[in-house]
């Protein structure tokens, strides 16, 4: 009895006790509460982005506060400010560093820095009073610059992540309503003082590492990275130094981390590691990630005995071979990337057993065969599939299309063929995004418009062999729309333009004109309607909410004057209105926006060159060839520092030579108008490749320009240049005067003083930097984008390249052959002249 009395007491302390400790668990000191206040009074956050930081107040219990836990006694060990919009108020006297029983902070996905290009916002020293630290996470929190030394007192951190780069996401995974995109240009930050070294041997605890885009500034250190690790860091578990600018090989004392679970190194350059050696000493590895790191060889079949690996991301590599058909002991994949290598053959059919397979990226390969319809039979799983940019063939196996949680399916060029019936689409009720690009596919009855249940977001049907617009996008909410280079003739559909759209390509049909009314979306982002039929005048309704950045019509016939509703986009960095046949004005507003790439050039527009160029112009891209304009250049051009191509040949301006243009020009043609006067300059052009002065008035002599400064001319050992400009809409290419003969050029780099009044002597100062070619220096000057472009042999025949270069290089040769032996004839003849002069 007396025992069952004493058990029953023992009981009630016990429950006494447990109800007073919780009771103190949840007591939240004052001087804490006081000191959270403070905290959040100092911080600078959206208050409509917050979750956690705006509903702290004084009428609740602190320690229960949203990202703020206590220990017993009632002090703050864990604040978690993720994902807070929190953009300033971290200082050196912040009262977060006053938290001296901290063990846990995140800041983590917050933007410190508001400023555009980012200010560095160091790390504040202070982090070094939180020694009670075990996880520290500040990444992608806009902090830049040197980490400083005082992170060194951190002794107990057995998590550290500093990741920084720039962080663009579309649906970031972080709870915050209504946030559905984030762009974050953050400041690198790098490990000098302390270096890599230091900090290892200070973090002896660490078992989770992150340094994610971190300089490590040391060249021994980003060779030797991997035995310092091994090292001082033998029990980590999880390792992520993306592109940390390190080098292989990695030492065999790597492979003692037989803890590590996570590892990711993608775009470091590990191109002397062999793919084998990777493998084999990580057994309890989850997640492997080596994009971008040079890797070559093939993928062993020792890859099998990474059991539990959940996700692989090789992509981006020189892997070659066949994908290893024991992948498919791998039964926990959830994620597997191995696209833009060079693996071939065809897709093992024991995929199928990778049961939890999500995502499947197998892109820009050289896979080979039919795909066997086993493959998806097992895949009910799988939301991503991706297999553009590959050789496979036959027909497209039914058996995709019993993959009830497909999201997005990628097939573009391929070799399918056989027929593609819409109704599969309707087994596939949560795709969103479809890609049947190039594929000789019939897509079946595209009249139907029963289709109204697709969720489809994204439909690219390029060069599909499609006659008109299938009738089942009515139905559709679409976001991107590539309908390029069908047979698609007659009126764009009113239709068309969804509240949603973001981007629609519309290129390299028969369209001949917009069905009215018709109206741009302000969602619209980027309106590719370059080489069709399209003519008569064209308003396009652009509002002034307009996100529009990108804007091609050239190659049409479009008359009447330019619109100056485009000007209603502000946003616009691109527009091309190459080839058509504009006249009137070019409207002074078109330079009010962030105009990176404007292309009026083979119009018939007239007038003066607007005088609007804004103080921070950043365009860099100006062609207005081949029109009527008159004037001169706008003193403001030179506003525009960034300047790369300028073209105004073929018009009727009547000016001095510019000499106020930007030093960044690599491409300047004057050719064929009134310029006039002499070409004295004080101004270098350091990347000038093209210069193009012919056919006009100009006088005097050329001694007074300083032609050594022109280094990109010089070719020491006949290297070819290359010049930064691409573009993707039109192929107007270049028009220069060479000897008198007005040439197109895609591939060429050329100086030319021709049909001038211009005197000039061979210039001394060249000969220690090697001769200027002045008839031929070669370099890229334009992407063009069109079927059968000679550009695509250029850059991709090898054997059709070296022959067309060959073929110039004899026909230079030959010049400077010609100019010599005239040079020794007028030689000669003076001397001869001279000789009889004295007689």
């Amino acid at each position: 009895m007396l025992s069952n009395l004493l058990l029953l007491l023992i009981c009630i302390l016990s429950s006494s006790f447990i109800l007073t400790t919780d009771s103190y668990n949840n007591k939240c000191l004052r001087h804490q509460e006081i000191l959270l206040l403070k905290l959040k009074h100092e911080l600078i956050f959206n208050s409509s982005l917050s979750t956690k930081l705006v509903r702290w107040n004084e009428s609740g219990e602190c320690c229960k506060w949203h990202g703020v836990e206590c220990d017993a006694s009632g002090y703050v060990v864990s604040l978690q400010l993720d994902g807070e919009a929190i953009s300033g108020g971290i200082g050196e006297l912040s009262s977060l560093f006053r938290f001296k029983y901290l063990q846990k902070l995140n800041l983590a996905f917050n933007y410190l820095d508001m400023n555009y290009p980012p200010i560095l916002i160091p790390i504040p020293k202070s982090i070094g009073n939180l020694t009670y630290l075990t996880h520290l996470n500040l990444s992608h929190a806009g902090f830049g610059g040197q980490v400083p030394s005082e992170i060194l007192s951190l002794t107990r951190l057995a998590s550290l992540d500093i990741s920084t780069g720039v962080l663009s996401l579309e649906k970031p995974d972080m709870d915050i309503p209504r946030l559905t995109s984030l762009k974050i240009p953050t400041a690198a930050l790098s490990l000098e003082q302390p270096n890599l070294e230091m900090l290892f041997q200070n973090f002896t605890k660490l078992r989770e590492l992150y340094l994610d885009w971190v300089n490590i500034t040391s060249f021994r250190e980003r060779k030797k990275w991997g035995h310092i690790i091994s090292s001082y860091l033998p029990s980590l578990t999880s390792l992520s130094l993306v592109g940390c600018g390190l080098h292989g090989p990695l030492p065999k004392s790597f492979w003692q981390l037989h803890s590590l679970s996570i590892l990711r190194l993608d775009r470091n350059n590990l191109s002397e590691v062999a793919v084998p050696d990777l493998f084999t000493n990580f057994p309890s590895l989850t997640t492997l990630t080596l994009s971008g790191c040079g890797l070559k060889g093939s993928i062993p079949s020792t890859f099998a005995n990474l059991t539990k690996l959940t996700r692989v991301d090789l992509s981006l590599n020189l892997l070659k071979g066949s994908i290893p058909s024991t992948i498919a002991n791998l039964t926990k994949l959830i994620h597997v990337d191995l696209s833009f290598n060079s693996l071939k053959g065809s897709i093992p059919s024991t995929f199928a057993n990778l049961t939890k397979l999500i995502h499947l990226d197998l892109s820009a390969n050289l896979l080979t065969g039919s795909l066997s319809p086993a493959i998806f039979e097992g895949l009910s799983n799988l939301v991503h599939l991706h297999l553009r940019f590959n050789f496979s063939s036959g027909n497209v196996p039914r058996s995709l299309f019993g993959l009830p949680s497909l999201v997005e399916l990628d097939l573009r060029f391929n070799q399918f063929h056989g027929t593609f019936q819409l109704d599969n689409l309707r087994s596939l009720p949560n795709l969103t995004f479809l890609g049947l690009s190039s594929l000789p596919v019939d897509i079946g009855n595209v009249n139907s418009s029963s289709y109204g249940g697709l969720q489809l977001k994204v439909l690219h049907l390029l060069s599909c062999n499609l006659s008109q617009f299938p009738d089942f996008i009515k139905d559709l909410d679409l976001q991107v729309l590539d309908l390029a280079a069908n047979g698609i003739a007659g009126e764009i559909p009113s239709w068309i333009w969804g509240t949603q759209l973001l981007f629609l390509g519309l290129p390299f049909n028969h369209l001949t004109n917009l069905q009215k009314p018709y109206h741009i979306p302000p969602s619209l982002e980027s309106l590719y309607l370059h080489s069709n039929q399209l003519r008569g005048e064209l308003h396009l309704p652009i509002p002034l909410e307009s996100k529009l950045r990108e804007l091609s019509l050239a190659n049409n016939s479009i008359s009447g004057s330019i619109s100056t509703s485009i000007c209603n986009a502000r946003h616009l960095s691109i527009l091309d209105l190459f080839r058509n046949k504009l006249s009137g004005s070019i409207p002074p507003c078109l330079f009010e926006s962030i105009i990176i790439y404007l292309d009026l050039s083979r119009n018939n527009i007239s007038g003066p060159i607007p005088y609007s160029f804004p103080l921070h112009c950043g365009l860099k891209y100006l062609d207005l060839n081949n029109n009527s304009l008159k004037g001169k250049i706008p003193k403001s051009l030179q506003n525009c520092k960034w300047l790369q191509l300028m073209n105004v040949g073929n018009n009727m301006m009547n000016d001095t030579f510019p000499c106020m243009l930007s030093s960044t020009l690599v491409v300047l043609v004057l050719h064929s108008n009134r310029f006039h006067g002499e070409v004295r300059c004080h101004m270098s052009w350091p990347n000038l490749q093209i210069l193009d002065i012919s056919s006009n008035h100009f006088s005097g002599s050329l001694e007074s320009i300083n032609f050594s400064s022109w280094t990109a001319m010089v070719l020491p050992s006949a290297e070819i240049l290359t010049l930064g400009l691409s573009h993707h809409f039109s192929s107007s290419g270049l028009t220069l005067i060479m000897k008198g003969q007005m040439v197109k050029l895609y591939e060429i780099c050329h100086t030319d003083d021709n049909g001038n009044g211009l005197t000039a002597r061979e210039h001394d100062d060249l000969e220690e930097k090697g001769e200027i070619e002045w008839e031929y220096v070669c370099a890229a000057v334009g992407y063009v984008v069109g079927f059968g472009s000679i550009m695509w042999l250029l850059l991709l025949c090898q054997s059709f390249r070296e022959r067309y270069f060959g073929k110039i290089e004899e026909v230079v040769e030959e010049m400077f052959i010609a100019r010599d032996m005239r040079r020794r004839r007028a030689r000669r003849a003076a001397a001869r002249n001279r000789a009889s002069r004295r007689q």
